[in-house]
């Protein structure tokens, strides 16, 4: 417990005084050092954390949640019906999909085709979308839904009719042929990743299979679920539902783009952090100077019977004041600055003409940002103990001071 004599001598060493001028800044300082730390840490964290929400958000919604493979027999249908995969989903469609050529007058190009039938194309998340120009139900048999990025590279519009070749062939009397087919542009989606609108399309189920020579048996199962964020567990329970099946998430496919973000952010929380570190050994200096300063007054303190552990206290806790303050003042800072960034990107942007955060690059039209709580947490405990580790060694020292020998060069 703190006595009531710490507390007053804790707050009256606190106090600014004009010879202890060069203390003051030293303190001003590891107080500033410490906030700015904080609040940089925190203002980046969630910035990276909302990225990071955002191309989740961009990759679920056009990709399936989980999809499962056949193997050598098709997905029972009676496995749909379960109790466990009813609770766990949103949707269960069927697909299929395959790699073919687009040719346009002089122009050709690789594009992956996915099929899906009309009623289940319409459920899909990428074309509720309010950005999804065309008919939503219009995926029917000669019909192909492309992306907008795709339209831009080989100048289709709604309409138009493009020829496409299938990777499979159909046998003549001279040899293997590739197919050949013509399709019209129905309508137009947006995804926000560049890579997903310029290479994928969507055509009819049916004339998919007819189309790669596939049968019914090889069609894909995606499973759209309610909450995708907690893949691990509940892909867990898609594997135990379709034991003799191959079964991936987006996680699976796009592990090593978050692998190096989750990589990227804790390299980033530990570079930051010496930010912090810097800050508190200034509070050593700081403390240090300041039991020099007052050492006649800790030798007056013990010649009057003050214990050796309530001095510790004192000076240990003007550490910790100086370092808590500056932790609650740094994530205050902190959490403001990350509520307004992207009115703050837009401001710079303005004052200073530049394009910060560029769209075509990070694939996002505004700066994300997320707060989260345990990031701020993790974030303030480990300020708070680096302040106590470092007020630990000035508080020692001054409980090493003789009281005679001070008072008497005094």
């Amino acid at each position: 417990m703190i006595s009531t004599l710490e507390k007053e001598i804790t707050l009256k060493f606190l106090k600014a005084r004009k010879k202890d001028g060069f203390l003051n800044v030293i303190s001003i300082f590891s107080f500033i050092g410490i906030s700015l730390g904080v609040a940089v840490l925190i203002i980046v964290m969630s910035v990276m954390n909302g990225f990071r929400t955002e191309l989740i958000n961009k990759i679920v919604g056009f990709n399936a949640h989980i999809t499962v493979k056949p193997y050598e027999n098709q997905i029972e249908i009676y496995d749909l019906k379960k109790t466990k995969l009813k609770l766990i989903s949103e949707n269960l469609i069927l697909s299929n999909s395959g790699e073919a050529i687009i040719i346009k007058k002089d122009t050709s190009k690789g594009i992956v085709l996915r099929g899906y039938s009309a009623d289940d194309f319409s459920k899909l998340k990428i074309i509720k979308d309010e950005t999804f120009i065309g008919n939503r139900n219009n995926l029917l048999k000669n019909y192909i839904s492309i992306g907008k990025e795709l339209s831009f590279t080989l100048n289709l519009k709604i309409g138009d009719d493009i020829t496409i070749m299938s990777s499979s062939g159909v046998e003549t009397i001279i040899g293997s042929l590739p197919k050949k087919k013509v399709f019209t542009v129905a309508s137009l989606f947006e995804s926000g990743l560049t890579d997903f609108d310029n290479n994928i399309a969507f055509i009819n189920l049916n004339t998919l299979d007819e189309f790669f020579n596939l049968k019914s048996e090889d069609r894909n199962l995606e499973i759209y679920l309610k909450n995708p964020q907690n893949i691990e567990n509940q892909k867990f329970i898609v594997q135990q539902i379709f034991p003799n099946n191959f079964v991936y998430s987006w996680a699976d496919t796009n592990s090593s783009l978050f692998s190096a973000l989750k990589v990227e952010r804790n390299v980033m929380f530990i570079i930051l952090s010496l930010i912090i570190i810097v800050a508190a050994f200034n509070i050593i200096s700081g403390l240090t100077i300041l039991v020099k300063n007052k050492t006649r007054d800790i030798a007056i303190l013990k010649s009057i019977g003050v214990l050796n552990k309530s001095i510790v206290k004192i000076f240990f806790l003007i550490g910790v004041i100086i370092g808590t303050s500056a932790t609650i003042f740094g994530i205050v800072l902190g959490v403001t600055f990350s509520m307004y960034v992207e009115n703050l990107r837009q401001f710079l942007s303005t004052v200073f003409n530049i394009s910060l955060f560029p769209e075509e690059i990070y694939f996002l039209s505004t700066m994300p940002s997320e707060i989260n709580p345990l990031s701020i947490f993790i974030i303030s405990l480990c300020s708070i103990l680096i302040t106590i580790i470092v007020s630990i060694f000035p508080a020692l020292k001054a409980v090493k001071l003789d009281p005679v020998k001070t008072l008497k060069y005094e």
